[in-house]
């Protein structure tokens, strides 16, 4: 259940500001990281699995990233993977806009996806709607946008506090290591067992086979971009931090 924090402010120093968490199986295979050899000007970790990514950003003013849309598996998977638009966004010279215009939404199971293309921030989801964004503070998790759960909630207000300052990435991967429990009445109820419920809701989830697999920071600035990312395995057991400061190109 994974948990996107953004600030969306054009007109200021930091035009893009994300505090995001991967949370996943930690038998699934995948990368940390890294600038991908293929495609030098993208920033990003890669699912070994399905392909593609979660979470990345690009030297040409891009930022993109994917949550899955909590809901049963249909009978019949989907043929093409959710981590391809976010690789294939940060590919691309379409604008966020156009872009998610043109996705075939059908083709995948649930998501959510984020685009940002150095002007506009685009919300598309293929179980909602399509939204350019107004500038502000915004939680996304694995429901729609605006979905008032109790981890979107405290990191919106995590976040409004960090900025009040000049954002670092050490205070957004911060924000993203809360571990409480909410109450159960505070709890989304999907139809889903409380305990479920229970296991998934906190900002950081701490499991034996599934929970946190990542925290990631991404500030973008005048001429480039920061980005930090706290890797995790098994237990929420520390791994290793990768960062990067990284120039736009052209």
């Amino acid at each position: 259940m994974c948990l996107v924090l953004f600030a969306f402010q054009p007109d200021s120093s930091t035009p893009l500001v994300v505090a995001a968490n991967r949370d996943e199986f930690y038998a699934r295979p995948a990368e940390s990281a890294h600038l991908w050899p293929q495609s030098p000007h993208l920033l990003a970790g890669k699912d070994l699995s399905a392909g593609g990514t979660w979470l990345g950003m690009s030297a040409r003013r891009r930022f993109a990233t994917v949550t899955n849309f909590a809901e049963d598996a249909p009978g019949e998977e989907a043929p093409l993977s959710r981590g391809a638009l976010v690789e294939g966004f940060l590919n691309s010279d379409q604008t966020a806009h156009d872009f998610a215009h043109q996705i075939h939404g059908n083709r995948y199971r649930g998501y959510n996806l984020l685009l940002w293309d150095g002007d506009q921030l685009v919300y598309t989801s293929n179980r909602g709607t399509t939204q350019d964004l107004a500038p502000g503070t915004y939680g996304l998790a694995n429901a729609e946008l605006g979905a008032t759960w109790p981890k979107v909630n405290s990191g919106i207000a995590a976040l409004d506090d960090i900025l009040l300052n000049q954002p670092l990435p050490g205070a957004l991967l911060s924000i993203l290591n809360n571990e409480r429990q909410p109450a159960d009445e505070e709890l989304p109820n999907r139809g889903r067992p409380l305990e479920l419920e229970r296991r998934v809701a906190p900002v950081f989830i701490r499991g034996d086979e599934y929970g946190t697999r990542a925290s990631t920071a991404v500030i973008v600035r005048e001429g480039g971009f920061v980005f930090a990312e706290q890797a995790f395995a098994a237990g929420g057991a520390l791994g290793e931090l990768h960062s990067f400061d990284v120039r736009f190109k052209g």
